[in-house]
Protein backbone atom coordinates (compact mmCIF):
# COMPACT_ATOMS: atom_id res chain seq x y z
CA UNK A 1 0.00 0.00 0.00
CA UNK A 2 1.48 3.42 -1.06
CA UNK A 3 1.90 5.63 2.10
CA UNK A 4 -0.31 8.51 1.87
CA UNK A 5 1.09 11.99 0.92
CA UNK A 6 0.73 13.17 5.13
CA UNK A 7 2.84 9.90 6.29
CA UNK A 8 -0.78 8.95 7.92
CA UNK A 9 -0.73 5.46 6.17
CA UNK A 10 -0.78 2.61 9.06
CA UNK A 11 2.22 0.63 7.90
CA UNK A 12 4.41 3.85 8.66
CA UNK A 13 3.23 4.76 11.90
CA UNK A 14 6.11 5.81 14.05
CA UNK A 15 7.44 3.68 16.38
CA UNK A 16 8.96 4.07 19.99
CA UNK A 17 12.35 2.77 18.22
CA UNK A 18 12.05 4.43 14.81
CA UNK A 19 14.16 6.97 13.28
CA UNK A 20 14.10 10.64 13.54
CA UNK A 21 11.84 11.61 10.82
CA UNK A 22 11.47 14.39 8.79
CA UNK A 23 8.78 15.99 6.63
CA UNK A 24 9.21 17.80 3.59
CA UNK A 25 6.66 20.52 3.01
CA UNK A 26 8.12 22.60 0.07
CA UNK A 27 6.89 23.70 -3.49
CA UNK A 28 9.83 25.29 -4.54
CA UNK A 29 13.78 24.82 -4.85
CA UNK A 30 14.85 26.42 -1.90
CA UNK A 31 13.49 23.12 0.34
CA UNK A 32 15.38 21.72 2.81
CA UNK A 33 17.13 18.37 1.78
CA UNK A 34 14.21 15.41 2.60
CA UNK A 35 17.16 13.36 4.54
CA UNK A 36 19.18 15.89 5.75
CA UNK A 37 17.84 16.28 9.41
CA UNK A 38 17.09 12.50 9.52
CA UNK A 39 21.10 12.01 8.32
CA UNK A 40 21.70 14.65 11.06
CA UNK A 41 20.41 12.88 14.05
CA UNK A 42 24.17 13.30 15.79
CA UNK A 43 24.64 16.89 14.69
CA UNK A 44 21.33 17.79 16.81
CA UNK A 45 22.08 15.41 19.51
CA UNK A 46 25.35 16.28 20.00
CA UNK A 47 27.29 19.30 21.67
CA UNK A 48 28.82 21.21 18.59
CA UNK A 49 32.71 20.70 19.65
CA UNK A 50 31.89 17.00 20.06
CA UNK A 51 30.28 16.58 16.50
CA UNK A 52 33.28 18.25 15.00
CA UNK A 53 35.20 15.99 16.70
CA UNK A 54 33.39 13.05 15.22
CA UNK A 55 33.39 14.08 11.83
CA UNK A 56 36.85 14.66 11.65
CA UNK A 57 37.13 11.03 12.81
CA UNK A 58 34.43 9.49 10.92
CA UNK A 59 35.66 9.37 7.14
CA UNK A 60 38.48 7.22 8.48
CA UNK A 61 36.38 4.44 9.70
CA UNK A 62 33.84 4.81 6.37
CA UNK A 63 37.65 4.24 4.17
CA UNK A 64 38.66 1.48 6.22
CA UNK A 65 35.63 -0.69 6.72
CA UNK A 66 35.99 -2.46 2.87
CA UNK A 67 40.00 -3.29 3.87
CA UNK A 68 39.13 -4.84 7.31
CA UNK A 69 36.08 -6.95 5.14
CA UNK A 70 39.23 -8.18 2.41
CA UNK A 71 41.13 -8.75 5.79
CA UNK A 72 37.86 -10.61 7.27
CA UNK A 73 37.07 -12.28 4.10
CA UNK A 74 40.93 -13.63 2.92
CA UNK A 75 40.96 -15.47 6.66
CA UNK A 76 37.48 -16.48 7.57
CA UNK A 77 37.09 -20.46 8.63
CA UNK A 78 35.16 -22.30 11.25
CA UNK A 79 38.10 -23.06 12.94
CA UNK A 80 39.39 -18.96 13.16
CA UNK A 81 35.44 -17.95 14.04
CA UNK A 82 35.57 -20.25 16.86
CA UNK A 83 39.23 -19.40 18.28
CA UNK A 84 38.39 -15.81 18.27
CA UNK A 85 35.07 -15.58 19.34
CA UNK A 86 36.24 -17.50 22.55
CA UNK A 87 39.55 -15.66 23.42
CA UNK A 88 37.46 -12.81 23.18
CA UNK A 89 36.15 -13.46 26.62
CA UNK A 90 39.59 -13.28 28.05
CA UNK A 91 39.39 -9.27 27.76
CA UNK A 92 35.48 -8.79 29.02
CA UNK A 93 34.45 -7.55 32.11
CA UNK A 94 33.02 -10.77 33.13
CA UNK A 95 36.06 -12.59 33.20
CA UNK A 96 38.22 -9.93 35.44
CA UNK A 97 35.25 -9.48 37.91
CA UNK A 98 35.54 -13.10 38.68
CA UNK A 99 39.05 -13.72 37.94
CA UNK A 100 40.54 -10.42 39.75
CA UNK A 101 39.21 -11.79 43.45
CA UNK A 102 41.40 -14.89 43.54
CA UNK A 103 44.94 -12.85 43.01
CA UNK A 104 43.76 -11.26 46.56
CA UNK A 105 42.13 -14.56 47.90
CA UNK A 106 45.96 -16.30 47.31
CA UNK A 107 47.90 -13.47 48.71
CA UNK A 108 48.87 -11.38 45.81
CA UNK A 109 47.49 -8.39 46.38
CA UNK A 110 50.20 -5.88 44.92
CA UNK A 111 49.22 -7.79 41.88
CA UNK A 112 45.42 -7.77 42.23
CA UNK A 113 45.40 -3.94 42.88
CA UNK A 114 47.41 -3.04 40.13
CA UNK A 115 44.93 -5.22 37.64
CA UNK A 116 42.05 -3.82 38.91
CA UNK A 117 43.46 -0.21 38.35
CA UNK A 118 44.30 -0.70 34.84
CA UNK A 119 41.67 -2.53 34.00
CA UNK A 120 38.66 -0.25 36.10
CA UNK A 121 40.54 2.46 34.37
CA UNK A 122 40.96 1.23 30.91
CA UNK A 123 37.09 0.01 30.83
CA UNK A 124 36.00 3.60 32.59
CA UNK A 125 38.14 6.02 29.84
CA UNK A 126 37.23 3.96 27.09
CA UNK A 127 33.79 4.01 28.24
CA UNK A 128 34.02 7.65 28.20
CA UNK A 129 35.18 8.23 25.04
CA UNK A 130 32.72 5.94 23.47
CA UNK A 131 30.05 7.71 24.64
CA UNK A 132 32.16 11.30 23.88
CA UNK A 133 32.86 10.51 20.38
CA UNK A 134 29.17 8.34 19.34
CA UNK A 135 31.30 6.81 16.61
CA UNK A 136 29.87 3.58 15.22
CA UNK A 137 31.29 0.04 14.23
CA UNK A 138 32.70 -0.38 10.63
CA UNK A 139 29.59 -1.29 8.90
CA UNK A 140 27.56 -4.59 8.34
CA UNK A 141 27.32 -5.39 5.64
CA UNK A 142 29.77 -6.14 4.04
CA UNK A 143 31.89 -7.27 7.66
CA UNK A 144 30.48 -10.05 9.01
CA UNK A 145 30.36 -9.56 13.00
CA UNK A 146 31.13 -13.05 15.04
CA UNK A 147 30.65 -12.61 19.00
CA UNK A 148 29.35 -14.70 22.20
CA UNK A 149 28.45 -11.53 23.60
CA UNK A 150 25.03 -9.55 22.02
CA UNK A 151 25.51 -6.82 24.48
CA UNK A 152 28.79 -5.94 22.70
CA UNK A 153 27.22 -4.93 19.17
CA UNK A 154 25.05 -2.32 21.06
CA UNK A 155 28.29 0.03 22.17
CA UNK A 156 30.04 2.12 20.25
CA UNK A 157 32.78 1.08 18.86
CA UNK A 158 35.89 3.92 19.12
CA UNK A 159 38.07 3.17 20.93
CA UNK A 160 38.25 -0.47 21.70
CA UNK A 161 37.79 -1.83 25.25
CA UNK A 162 39.27 -5.28 24.51
CA UNK A 163 42.53 -3.68 23.16
CA UNK A 164 42.61 -1.36 26.04
CA UNK A 165 42.49 -4.19 28.66
CA UNK A 166 44.91 -6.87 26.81
CA UNK A 167 47.44 -4.22 26.26
CA UNK A 168 47.59 -2.61 29.40
CA UNK A 169 47.30 -6.39 31.09
CA UNK A 170 50.47 -7.02 29.05
CA UNK A 171 52.45 -3.98 29.43
CA UNK A 172 51.73 -4.26 33.37
CA UNK A 173 52.68 -7.98 33.18
CA UNK A 174 55.99 -6.70 31.06
CA UNK A 175 57.02 -4.32 33.54
CA UNK A 176 56.51 -6.80 36.34
CA UNK A 177 58.23 -9.30 34.72
CA UNK A 178 61.67 -7.22 33.77
CA UNK A 179 61.51 -5.63 37.02
CA UNK A 180 64.90 -5.58 39.56
CA UNK A 181 62.99 -7.78 42.17
CA UNK A 182 61.28 -10.65 39.80
CA UNK A 183 63.14 -13.94 40.92
CA UNK A 184 61.99 -15.92 38.10
CA UNK A 185 63.91 -17.93 36.46
CA UNK A 186 65.23 -16.31 32.67
CA UNK A 187 63.21 -19.17 30.92
CA UNK A 188 60.25 -18.50 32.56
CA UNK A 189 60.40 -14.88 32.03
CA UNK A 190 61.28 -16.35 28.30
CA UNK A 191 57.51 -18.11 28.72
CA UNK A 192 55.60 -15.45 30.44
CA UNK A 193 56.88 -12.53 28.22
CA UNK A 194 56.09 -14.32 24.74
CA UNK A 195 52.60 -15.18 26.49
CA UNK A 196 51.80 -11.61 27.29
CA UNK A 197 52.79 -10.54 23.61
CA UNK A 198 50.58 -13.30 22.16
CA UNK A 199 47.60 -12.54 24.64
CA UNK A 200 47.68 -8.85 23.35
CA UNK A 201 48.19 -9.83 19.81
CA UNK A 202 45.40 -12.66 19.78
CA UNK A 203 42.70 -10.26 21.40
CA UNK A 204 43.46 -7.08 19.14
CA UNK A 205 43.43 -9.44 15.90
CA UNK A 206 40.26 -10.77 17.14
CA UNK A 207 38.36 -7.82 17.35
CA UNK A 208 39.93 -6.84 13.79
CA UNK A 209 39.07 -10.57 12.48
CA UNK A 210 35.47 -10.75 14.29
CA UNK A 211 34.44 -7.48 12.70
CA UNK A 212 33.59 -5.68 16.17
CA UNK A 213 36.10 -3.21 15.69
CA UNK A 214 38.27 -1.45 12.59
CA UNK A 215 42.29 -0.76 12.68
CA UNK A 216 41.17 2.95 14.60
CA UNK A 217 39.78 1.68 17.39
CA UNK A 218 41.94 -1.08 18.48
CA UNK A 219 45.57 1.67 17.77
CA UNK A 220 43.98 3.80 19.90
CA UNK A 221 42.21 1.78 22.58
CA UNK A 222 45.86 -0.20 22.38
CA UNK A 223 47.55 2.81 22.97
CA UNK A 224 45.76 4.03 25.96
CA UNK A 225 46.05 0.83 27.43
CA UNK A 226 49.62 1.16 27.22
CA UNK A 227 49.43 4.70 28.53
CA UNK A 228 47.32 3.23 31.69
CA UNK A 229 49.52 0.14 32.72
CA UNK A 230 52.59 2.62 31.94
CA UNK A 231 51.57 4.76 34.73
CA UNK A 232 49.84 2.44 36.97
CA UNK A 233 53.89 0.97 37.01
CA UNK A 234 55.20 4.13 36.93
CA UNK A 235 53.25 5.56 39.98
CA UNK A 236 50.75 3.37 41.39
CA UNK A 237 53.13 1.98 44.30
CA UNK A 238 53.50 5.79 45.53
CA UNK A 239 49.77 6.36 45.79
CA UNK A 240 49.31 2.61 47.20
CA UNK A 241 51.56 4.12 49.90
CA UNK A 242 50.23 7.31 50.48
CA UNK A 243 46.56 5.99 50.77
CA UNK A 244 48.06 3.18 53.30
CA UNK A 245 50.04 5.85 55.43
CA UNK A 246 47.30 8.27 55.35
CA UNK A 247 43.62 8.45 57.54
CA UNK A 248 40.35 8.01 56.41
CA UNK A 249 40.32 10.89 54.05
CA UNK A 250 42.38 9.45 51.39
CA UNK A 251 40.28 6.95 50.31
CA UNK A 252 37.12 9.03 50.67
CA UNK A 253 39.24 11.91 48.28
CA UNK A 254 39.71 9.10 45.78
CA UNK A 255 35.62 8.07 46.27
CA UNK A 256 35.17 11.61 45.51
CA UNK A 257 37.06 12.01 42.55
CA UNK A 258 35.83 8.45 41.05
CA UNK A 259 31.93 10.09 41.51
CA UNK A 260 32.77 13.29 40.20
CA UNK A 261 34.26 11.63 37.15
CA UNK A 262 31.04 9.82 37.09
CA UNK A 263 29.00 12.88 36.80
CA UNK A 264 30.71 14.63 34.20
CA UNK A 265 30.80 11.12 32.30
CA UNK A 266 29.52 12.39 28.24
CA UNK A 267 25.92 11.69 27.49
CA UNK A 268 25.95 9.64 24.19
CA UNK A 269 23.30 10.51 21.34
CA UNK A 270 21.93 7.47 20.90
CA UNK A 271 21.26 4.49 24.09
CA UNK A 272 24.65 3.42 24.67
CA UNK A 273 25.57 0.88 27.53
CA UNK A 274 28.78 2.43 28.01
CA UNK A 275 28.27 4.20 31.07
CA UNK A 276 26.73 0.88 32.72
CA UNK A 277 30.04 -0.69 32.41
CA UNK A 278 31.84 1.97 33.33
CA UNK A 279 29.33 2.60 36.70
CA UNK A 280 30.31 -0.92 37.27
CA UNK A 281 34.03 -0.56 37.69
CA UNK A 282 34.33 2.74 38.73
CA UNK A 283 32.21 1.29 41.51
CA UNK A 284 35.05 -1.46 41.99
CA UNK A 285 37.61 1.03 42.16
CA UNK A 286 35.91 3.00 45.49
CA UNK A 287 35.15 -0.81 47.08
CA UNK A 288 39.15 -1.57 46.57
CA UNK A 289 40.15 1.22 48.06
CA UNK A 290 38.57 1.64 51.00
CA UNK A 291 38.55 -2.03 51.76
CA UNK A 292 41.89 -1.62 51.19
CA UNK A 293 42.93 0.16 53.59
CA UNK A 294 40.28 -0.65 55.97
CA UNK A 295 42.04 -4.17 56.01
CA UNK A 296 45.21 -2.80 56.38
CA UNK A 297 44.39 -0.55 59.73
CA UNK A 298 43.07 -3.89 61.29
CA UNK A 299 44.41 -7.06 62.80
CA UNK A 300 43.66 -9.27 60.02
CA UNK A 301 46.39 -8.22 57.21
CA UNK A 302 49.87 -8.77 56.52
CA UNK A 303 51.88 -6.10 56.08
CA UNK A 304 54.40 -7.63 54.15
CA UNK A 305 55.34 -7.67 50.84
CA UNK A 306 52.90 -5.12 50.88
CA UNK A 307 49.65 -3.31 53.14
CA UNK A 308 46.73 -5.11 53.36
CA UNK A 309 47.94 -8.62 52.20
CA UNK A 310 45.53 -11.39 52.66
CA UNK A 311 47.48 -13.87 54.92
CA UNK A 312 48.06 -16.87 52.74
CA UNK A 313 50.59 -19.82 52.26
CA UNK A 314 50.27 -22.85 49.94
CA UNK A 315 52.50 -25.42 52.18
CA UNK A 316 50.43 -24.76 55.33
CA UNK A 317 47.07 -24.72 54.00
CA UNK A 318 46.68 -27.41 51.22
CA UNK A 319 44.76 -27.13 47.26
CA UNK A 320 41.54 -28.31 49.27
CA UNK A 321 41.53 -25.45 51.45
CA UNK A 322 42.78 -23.38 48.19
CA UNK A 323 39.86 -24.29 46.64
CA UNK A 324 37.24 -23.99 49.30
CA UNK A 325 38.17 -20.83 49.97
CA UNK A 326 37.70 -19.64 46.09
CA UNK A 327 34.41 -21.88 46.32
CA UNK A 328 33.14 -19.94 49.07
CA UNK A 329 34.12 -16.84 48.12
CA UNK A 330 33.04 -16.61 44.55
CA UNK A 331 29.47 -17.93 46.06
CA UNK A 332 29.48 -15.34 48.57
CA UNK A 333 29.48 -12.11 45.94
CA UNK A 334 26.98 -13.41 44.07
CA UNK A 335 24.99 -14.23 46.84
CA UNK A 336 25.78 -10.18 47.75
CA UNK A 337 24.90 -9.41 44.02
CA UNK A 338 21.44 -11.29 44.27
CA UNK A 339 20.39 -10.09 47.43
CA UNK A 340 21.53 -6.12 47.09
CA UNK A 341 20.41 -5.68 43.46
CA UNK A 342 16.81 -6.39 44.13
CA UNK A 343 17.03 -4.85 47.31
CA UNK A 344 17.83 -1.77 46.28
CA UNK A 345 15.96 -1.65 43.04
CA UNK A 346 13.00 -2.01 45.49
CA UNK A 347 13.61 0.59 47.92
CA UNK A 348 15.28 3.51 46.33
CA UNK A 349 12.45 4.71 44.14
CA UNK A 350 10.52 5.87 46.88
CA UNK A 351 14.03 7.92 48.25
CA UNK A 352 14.38 9.25 44.59
CA UNK A 353 10.80 10.95 44.65
CA UNK A 354 11.16 12.23 47.47
CA UNK A 355 14.70 13.72 46.85
CA UNK A 356 13.58 14.83 43.32
CA UNK A 357 10.48 16.87 44.96
CA UNK A 358 13.19 19.16 46.15
CA UNK A 359 15.04 19.47 42.70
CA UNK A 360 18.50 17.61 44.16
CA UNK A 361 18.08 14.92 41.33
CA UNK A 362 20.68 14.68 38.40
CA UNK A 363 18.94 12.90 35.62
CA UNK A 364 20.75 11.28 32.78
CA UNK A 365 19.54 10.81 29.48
CA UNK A 366 17.71 7.33 29.10
CA UNK A 367 16.93 6.54 32.50
CA UNK A 368 13.54 6.91 33.67
CA UNK A 369 13.09 9.69 36.43
CA UNK A 370 11.22 7.64 39.50
CA UNK A 371 8.04 10.15 39.47
CA UNK A 372 7.51 8.22 35.98
CA UNK A 373 7.26 4.79 37.48
CA UNK A 374 5.44 3.07 39.99
CA UNK A 375 7.37 -0.14 40.19
CA UNK A 376 10.28 -1.94 38.85
CA UNK A 377 10.43 -5.57 36.78
CA UNK A 378 11.50 -7.71 39.82
CA UNK A 379 13.87 -10.00 37.49
CA UNK A 380 15.42 -7.10 35.46
CA UNK A 381 18.34 -7.82 34.00
CA UNK A 382 20.83 -4.28 35.18
CA UNK A 383 24.07 -5.47 34.07
CA UNK A 384 26.38 -7.36 31.90
CA UNK A 385 29.21 -7.30 33.86
CA UNK A 386 29.06 -9.94 35.77
CA UNK A 387 26.46 -13.19 35.15
CA UNK A 388 23.79 -13.29 37.76
CA UNK A 389 22.70 -17.28 39.23
CA UNK A 390 20.07 -17.52 36.79
CA UNK A 391 22.94 -16.80 34.17
CA UNK A 392 25.61 -19.39 35.37
CA UNK A 393 23.98 -22.61 33.22
CA UNK A 394 24.20 -20.87 30.26
CA UNK A 395 27.65 -20.31 30.81
CA UNK A 396 28.91 -23.46 32.04
CA UNK A 397 26.94 -24.74 28.80
CA UNK A 398 28.96 -22.14 26.36
CA UNK A 399 32.03 -23.49 28.40
CA UNK A 400 31.34 -27.10 27.84
CA UNK A 401 30.25 -26.66 24.51
CA UNK A 402 32.38 -23.33 23.20
CA UNK A 403 31.09 -23.14 19.62
CA UNK A 404 27.39 -23.30 20.40
CA UNK A 405 27.72 -19.51 21.89
CA UNK A 406 29.10 -18.01 18.87
CA UNK A 407 26.90 -16.19 16.49
CA UNK A 408 27.80 -14.70 13.33
CA UNK A 409 25.08 -11.36 12.27
CA UNK A 410 25.22 -9.35 9.26
CA UNK A 411 23.54 -5.84 9.52
CA UNK A 412 23.05 -3.00 11.43
CA UNK A 413 22.70 -4.13 15.11
CA UNK A 414 22.24 -1.07 17.25
CA UNK A 415 20.97 2.56 16.60
CA UNK A 416 24.57 3.84 15.50
CA UNK A 417 24.54 1.09 13.02
CA UNK A 418 21.46 2.18 11.83
CA UNK A 419 22.05 5.73 11.44
CA UNK A 420 25.13 5.11 9.47
CA UNK A 421 23.55 2.96 7.35
CA UNK A 422 21.33 5.61 6.18
CA UNK A 423 23.84 8.00 5.87
CA UNK A 424 25.86 6.15 3.57
CA UNK A 425 23.22 5.12 1.53
CA UNK A 426 22.47 8.79 0.93
CA UNK A 427 26.15 9.28 0.10
CA UNK A 428 25.38 6.84 -2.84
CA UNK A 429 22.31 8.42 -3.50
CA UNK A 430 23.95 11.70 -3.86
CA UNK A 431 27.05 10.52 -5.87
CA UNK A 432 24.19 8.90 -8.06
CA UNK A 433 22.63 12.73 -8.70
CA UNK A 434 25.67 14.38 -8.66
CA UNK A 435 27.07 12.55 -11.63
CA UNK A 436 24.10 12.87 -14.10
CA UNK A 437 24.83 16.22 -14.82
CA UNK A 438 28.60 15.83 -15.32
CA UNK A 439 27.91 12.57 -17.89
CA UNK A 440 25.59 14.49 -20.07
CA UNK A 441 22.54 11.60 -18.90
CA UNK A 442 19.40 12.82 -19.62
CA UNK A 443 17.68 13.82 -16.87
CA UNK A 444 14.94 11.70 -15.77
CA UNK A 445 10.88 13.12 -15.28
CA UNK A 446 11.19 12.48 -11.95
CA UNK A 447 13.22 15.84 -11.79
CA UNK A 448 11.77 17.25 -13.88
CA UNK A 449 8.26 17.02 -12.33
CA UNK A 450 6.57 18.64 -9.12
CA UNK A 451 8.84 16.63 -6.61
CA UNK A 452 12.11 18.27 -8.09
CA UNK A 453 15.34 17.03 -6.69
CA UNK A 454 16.95 19.53 -4.82
CA UNK A 455 20.54 18.56 -5.60
CA UNK A 456 19.92 17.22 -9.16
CA UNK A 457 20.93 21.50 -9.93
CA UNK A 458 24.33 21.05 -10.26
CA UNK A 459 24.96 24.51 -8.17
CA UNK A 460 24.24 22.54 -5.26
CA UNK A 461 26.68 19.62 -5.25
CA UNK A 462 27.88 19.15 -2.20
CA UNK A 463 31.36 19.79 -1.47
CA UNK A 464 32.37 18.45 1.28
CA UNK A 465 28.95 20.50 2.93
CA UNK A 466 26.07 18.70 5.10
CA UNK A 467 26.04 15.70 3.07
CA UNK A 468 29.05 14.80 3.21
CA UNK A 469 29.86 15.59 6.91
CA UNK A 470 26.72 13.46 7.64
CA UNK A 471 28.18 10.21 5.71
CA UNK A 472 31.38 10.60 7.02
CA UNK A 473 32.64 10.74 3.39
CA UNK A 474 35.02 13.84 2.31
CA UNK A 475 34.74 14.39 -1.53
CA UNK A 476 38.49 15.71 -0.60
CA UNK A 477 39.19 11.90 -0.72
CA UNK A 478 39.22 11.56 -4.26
CA UNK A 479 37.85 9.93 -6.74
CA UNK A 480 38.92 7.49 -9.57
CA UNK A 481 39.49 8.76 -12.48
CA UNK A 482 38.13 7.27 -16.12
CA UNK A 483 40.56 4.39 -17.37
CA UNK A 484 42.09 3.13 -14.53
CA UNK A 485 42.14 -0.57 -14.05
CA UNK A 486 41.90 -1.68 -10.70
CA UNK A 487 44.00 -5.05 -9.69
CA UNK A 488 42.08 -8.18 -8.53
CA UNK A 489 42.34 -6.99 -4.43
CA UNK A 490 41.50 -3.45 -5.16
CA UNK A 491 38.54 -4.54 -7.32
CA UNK A 492 38.01 -6.95 -4.77
CA UNK A 493 38.25 -3.92 -1.92
CA UNK A 494 35.76 -1.86 -4.34
CA UNK A 495 33.32 -4.89 -4.58
CA UNK A 496 33.13 -4.68 -0.23
CA UNK A 497 33.24 -1.09 -0.40
CA UNK A 498 29.46 -1.24 -2.79
CA UNK A 499 28.32 -3.65 0.28
CA UNK A 500 28.08 -0.42 2.18
CA UNK A 501 24.82 0.48 2.89
CA UNK A 502 23.25 -1.56 0.65
CA UNK A 503 19.38 -0.80 0.02
CA UNK A 504 18.12 2.24 -1.46
CA UNK A 505 15.66 4.57 1.14
CA UNK A 506 13.74 7.09 -1.82
CA UNK A 507 12.33 10.55 -0.16
CA UNK A 508 10.32 12.33 -1.95
CA UNK A 509 8.06 15.50 -0.85
CA UNK A 510 5.33 15.71 0.47
CA UNK A 511 2.25 17.62 0.14
CA UNK A 512 2.05 20.37 2.40
CA UNK A 513 -0.58 19.56 5.49
CA UNK A 514 -3.76 21.59 6.44
CA UNK A 515 -3.11 24.70 8.69
CA UNK A 516 -4.57 22.99 11.24
CA UNK A 517 -2.10 20.16 11.19
CA UNK A 518 0.39 21.98 10.59
CA UNK A 519 0.38 23.55 14.26
CA UNK A 520 0.21 20.01 15.75
CA UNK A 521 3.37 18.48 13.51
CA UNK A 522 6.15 17.24 15.74
CA UNK A 523 9.28 18.84 15.58
CA UNK A 524 10.73 15.66 14.35
CA UNK A 525 8.71 14.80 10.47
CA UNK A 526 7.76 11.87 8.36
CA UNK A 527 10.31 9.51 6.06
CA UNK A 528 8.45 8.88 3.03
CA UNK A 529 9.74 6.30 0.95
CA UNK A 530 9.16 4.83 -2.14
CA UNK A 531 6.78 2.25 -2.72
CA UNK A 532 8.66 -0.40 -3.94
CA UNK A 533 11.32 -0.23 -0.46
CA UNK A 534 8.05 0.88 1.40
CA UNK A 535 8.99 -0.94 4.84
CA UNK A 536 13.04 -1.08 4.09
CA UNK A 537 14.10 1.96 6.38
CA UNK A 538 11.32 1.14 8.86
CA UNK A 539 12.46 -2.66 8.90
CA UNK A 540 15.90 -1.60 9.88
CA UNK A 541 15.30 -0.14 13.27
CA UNK A 542 12.75 -2.53 13.95
CA UNK A 543 15.04 -5.61 13.46
CA UNK A 544 17.05 -3.63 15.92
CA UNK A 545 17.52 -5.00 19.23
CA UNK A 546 15.31 -2.49 21.17
CA UNK A 547 16.89 -0.97 24.39
CA UNK A 548 15.09 -1.84 27.81
CA UNK A 549 13.95 1.08 30.20
CA UNK A 550 16.35 2.03 32.32
CA UNK A 551 15.72 3.24 35.67
CA UNK A 552 17.76 6.43 37.35
CA UNK A 553 17.95 4.26 40.51
CA UNK A 554 20.44 1.69 38.70
CA UNK A 555 23.39 4.13 39.07
CA UNK A 556 22.85 3.62 42.27
CA UNK A 557 22.36 0.43 42.79
CA UNK A 558 24.93 -0.68 40.12
CA UNK A 559 27.34 1.94 42.37
CA UNK A 560 26.33 0.29 45.59
CA UNK A 561 26.52 -3.74 44.12
CA UNK A 562 29.72 -3.00 42.74
CA UNK A 563 31.61 -1.46 45.42
CA UNK A 564 29.97 -3.86 47.87
CA UNK A 565 31.80 -7.22 45.56
CA UNK A 566 34.99 -4.94 45.43
CA UNK A 567 35.01 -4.86 49.35
CA UNK A 568 34.25 -8.32 49.75
CA UNK A 569 37.09 -9.84 47.46
CA UNK A 570 39.83 -7.07 49.40
CA UNK A 571 38.29 -7.48 52.96
CA UNK A 572 34.96 -9.49 53.59
CA UNK A 573 35.81 -12.75 52.39
CA UNK A 574 39.47 -12.69 53.96
CA UNK A 575 37.90 -11.95 56.91
CA UNK A 576 35.29 -14.97 56.46
CA UNK A 577 37.96 -17.15 55.47
CA UNK A 578 40.08 -16.68 58.98
CA UNK A 579 36.55 -17.03 61.03
CA UNK A 580 35.30 -20.15 59.22
CA UNK A 581 39.06 -21.67 59.37
CA UNK A 582 39.76 -21.10 56.28
CA UNK A 583 42.63 -19.34 56.89
CA UNK A 584 46.44 -19.01 58.09
CA UNK A 585 45.07 -18.75 61.91
CA UNK A 586 47.57 -18.09 64.17
CA UNK A 587 50.24 -18.99 61.77
CA UNK A 588 52.86 -16.44 61.16
CA UNK A 589 54.00 -15.47 58.01
CA UNK A 590 57.14 -17.62 56.60
CA UNK A 591 59.99 -15.39 56.54
CA UNK A 592 61.59 -15.44 52.82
Amino acid sequence: MCPVANGSSPELQKSPYAPPTIAINATSEDVPDAGLRSLDHYKRKLPPWRYTLRQKLLPLIRWETPYLAWMQDKMRSPALDTYFAITANLGTHTFFMVALPILFWCGHTSLGRGMVHILASGVFFTGFLKDMFSLPRPLSPPLHRITMSGSAALEYGFPSTHSANAVSVAVYALFAIHAPDCQLEASTKLILEIASYGYAFSIILGRLYCGMHGFLDVIIGSIMGAAIAAFECIYGPGIDRWLHSSSWTAPATIALVIICLIRIHPEPADDCPCFDDSIAFAGVMIGIEIGGWHYAVGDWAWNVPVPATVPFDLEHMGWIIVIARVAIGVLVIFAWREVMKPTLLKFLPGLFRVIEKYGFILPRKFFMPASEYQKIPSRLKVDNVMPSVSDLPGLLTSIRHPGRGRSVSVGPQSAADAYETLAYREKRRRDSLTREPESGTAQSPRSSSQSKDYFSNSQNVDQDGPISQSSGISASLGVKKAGYLPTPAQSRVGSFEQMMGQGHVLFTPSTPPPASEAEDQDEDATILVGQQNEFDEKELFLRLEKPRVRYDVEVVTKLVVYTGIAWLAVEGNPIIFELIGLGMGGHNRPVR
